[in-house]
């Protein structure tokens, strides 16, 4: 590695990822300097992310993507779903950890998916991955992305009962929404009533804190135990604009 900033960014991916419990190889670490090289060179002309300093992007981005690997199942043709997947945070950390995961990014800026499919591309993990532009609320209603994955995650921020409505609709009977959060009790209480309504019921609640700035963290497993009801998603807009409570 020759440019600085692919060596800030190992250094730092180095330290904050002797916190995990899981072991990378020499070449998955790589990848992940690959890949936020990338994102940080396009952020010099396209807005992906805000937080830009090595240290920060080693903590806030990629140890934080890959705390879902503790609760992800092992299966090997795991399916996933990214929605609202952004600068491709939490789904391209994950599947450079776990390649052989069934990966759908999902956005809806076009310039953005774009750039993930370059990445992708580069970092020769265009098998079993693939990009859908389209707000949530429309892709839940096409048929060949309706309750078609085992996971459904999203590091949106939007309060839980919004984020229910946007990735419920994509899981399918048995698999999970895992929702990223900080701190959330409030938030899981307002959204129950909705989880149940779509069909979700809340199976457990992984806290944590992250290793250098001891940042709180929440994974909240929604398991699907029964089939979304067909006026799920409401269109495009309301979810936000008129919350289910």
């Amino acid at each position: 590695m020759t440019d600085q900033l692919e060596q800030n960014l190992y250094r730092e991916f180095e330290n904050v990822l002797r916190y995990s419990e899981f072991t990378f190889s020499e070449q998955t670490k790589k990848l992940f300097v690959k890949y936020f090289y990338a994102l940080l060179k396009k952020n010099e002309v396209m807005n992906l992310t805000a937080i830009t300093d090595p240290p920060l992007v080693a903590e806030l981005h990629l140890f934080d993507s890959l705390t879902l690997l503790s609760v992800l199942p092992s299966d090997l043709d795991l399916s996933l779903i990214d929605v609202g997947t952004g600068a491709g945070l939490p789904g391209i950390p994950l599947k450079i950890a776990r390649p052989e995961i069934n990966l759908c990014l999902l956005d809806a800026t076009k310039k953005r998916l774009n750039f993930l499919d370059e990445c992708l591309t580069s970092l020769c993990l265009q098998t079993k991955a693939r990009t859908v532009h389209a707000r949530a609320e429309d892709a839940a209603r096409k048929s060949e992305l309706r309750e078609k994955f085992d996971i459904a995650t999203a590091r949106a921020v939007a309060p839980l009962n919004i984020l229910a409505e946007y990735c419920l609709p994509f899981v399918k009977l048995g698999g999970y929404f895992i929702a990223m959060k900080g701190q959330a009790d409030s938030e899981i209480e307002q959204a129950e009533k909705a989880i149940n309504l779509l069909g979700g019921d809340i199976a457990d609640i992984w806290t944590l804190k992250l290793p250098i700035s001891y940042a709180e963290r929440s994974l909240i497993l929604i398991q699907k135990i029964a089939a979304t009801p067909k006026r799920f998603p409401r269109k495009a807009g309301t979810p936000k604009s008129d919350p289910l409570t």
